[in-house]
């Protein structure tokens, strides 16, 4: 995975561009802050912190049974086969999407989709089967759940009485209304037989391990998924609970590799969250007075949609907001991306922003402001050259905004300062 940027999403650039300029991809903070981001994500990595976390001398195992689900199920359970090898007998994977072909089968391997944002009859099916999973554990099986964001919609059993067609408007209004995460969850719960401990409530005190990618505030096992395999509802609990990445993981790992490169960095260690908008005058504000070069944010944004939305996320409308407040200050730049790659319905992790996005998008005869009304804001970014991509990432733990205020020849000059850092970072 190497994130780049790039004019459109999934369309001609000439349908969105309409004569507008592209970013000029030859400038180096472009390159250096894509870079940067890399830094984060590699840290966060679900393959790379589960095979670590899975290597550990206490975590010596046998007869293990695995079950991954969540955005990052197919890169953390690739680490859990990596450091346990042939001891995993059997292995359910619920994803969004379909494993890649690097996936080691060892054993048996069961694979389902769920749906992603919004829960469907594929996220019934696989509540049912990893219900029926669980029921199925032999004896002498040790379980291993491997949890990351988006369970909360990949796998569910409804309480009884409770309809799909009511989660699904939950879930809907949910998003619409940018309620944050850790309210939605809660909602979740109340119509969920496994989500609020309901899972571990039917391991009936079997002892069992869980490692989870975290991207909800504060980490909490209770929350993450909408508390998937959080402490159990009912009976004893036995589960042991590690969170092995975080947002705040991959602010750390920005600061390093910054720090490495000889920029000064401010990085709070309070999580962001709220309205994009607000949270983009904010960072804009503080990038432009802070002494650091470069300022790291970790959280997540929420954003309240109009009755009929455009196309983006909050990431790329967090960026656009700032992008407004960026003009005329040449020396400034600033990324937005969501660390799972996606960002809202869009297959763009955020946007990196400069002082001439606005320019671009208005040469394209679009209008900023009218976007962000919209929630139209991928329209805009995709005119200005400024989305970006990177694929699929294998980890989830929110949103990183980086921002940067050096000018084009200094960030040259660190490039070539730093060679050998150049060919690591950027």
């Amino acid at each position: 995975m190497r994130p780049s940027t790039r004019a459109a999403s999934g369309a001609p650039s000439s349908k969105w561009c309409a004569g507008a300029e592209p970013a000029d991809a030859s400038d180096p903070r472009r390159e250096l802050l894509l870079g940067l981001l890399r830094s984060g994500l590699e840290r966060v990595d679900g393959r790379r912190c589960v095979r670590e976390a899975l290597t550990e001398p206490a975590a010596a195992a046998a007869h293990v049974w695995l079950a991954a689900i969540g955005k990052a199920a197919e890169s953390m359970a690739l680490g859990a086969h990596e450091a346990l090898g042939a001891v995993i007998e059997r292995t359910l994977l619920i994803a969004r999407d379909a494993p890649g072909a690097q996936f080691v089968a060892g054993a048996a391997v069961e694979t389902l989709l769920g749906a992603h944002p919004v829960p469907d009859e594929r996220s019934l099916i696989a509540g049912a089967r990893l219900l029926a999973w669980v029921d199925a554990l032999p004896p002498e099986a040790q379980p291993l759940f491997l949890i990351s964001g988006g369970a909360s919609s990949l796998v569910e059993v409804l309480q009884a009485g409770a309809t799909l067609h009511e989660l699904e408007e939950l879930t809907r209004r949910g998003l619409a209304q940018g309620i944050a995460i850790g309210e939605l969850n809660a909602r979740r719960v109340a119509l969920s037989r496994i989500k609020g401990g309901g899972l571990a409530a039917r391991l009936r005190g079997r002892p069992a391990r869980a490692l989870f990618v975290s991207d909800v505030p504060q980490d909490d096992p209770r929350v993450i998924g909408s508390g998937l395999m959080g402490p159990s509802s009912s009976g004893a609990d036995r589960v042991e609970r590690r969170v092995v990445a975080s947002v705040d993981d991959a602010v750390a790992a920005v600061a390093a590799a910054a720090a490495g490169l000889g920029l000064t960095v401010h990085a709070p260690a309070r999580r962001f969250e709220g309205d994009a908008a607000r949270l983009a005058a904010r960072f804009a504000h503080e990038l432009c007075l802070s002494s650091a070069q470069l300022c790291v944010w970790g959280g997540e944004s929420t954003v309240q949609l109009p009755s009929q939305p455009g196309r983006g996320g909050r990431n790329q409308h967090l960026a656009l907001a700032a992008a407004r407040l960026l003009a005329g200050h040449a020396d400034l730049m600033l990324l937005a991306a969501g660390t799972d790659g996606i960002d809202g319905v869009t297959e763009d992790a955020g946007a990196l922003v400069d002082a001439e996005s606005c320019a671009r998008i208005t040469l394209a005869e679009l209008d900023a402001d009218r976007c962000l009304q919209q929630a139209d804001s991928a329209r805009a970014l995709a005119a200005s050259g400024d989305l970006v991509h990177t694929g699929p990432t294998g980890t989830n733990v929110g949103d990183l905004v980086i921002g940067l205020k050096l000018p084009a020849a200094a960030a040259r000059a660190v490039a070539d300062r730093h060679g050998g850092a150049r060919s690591r970072v950027l």
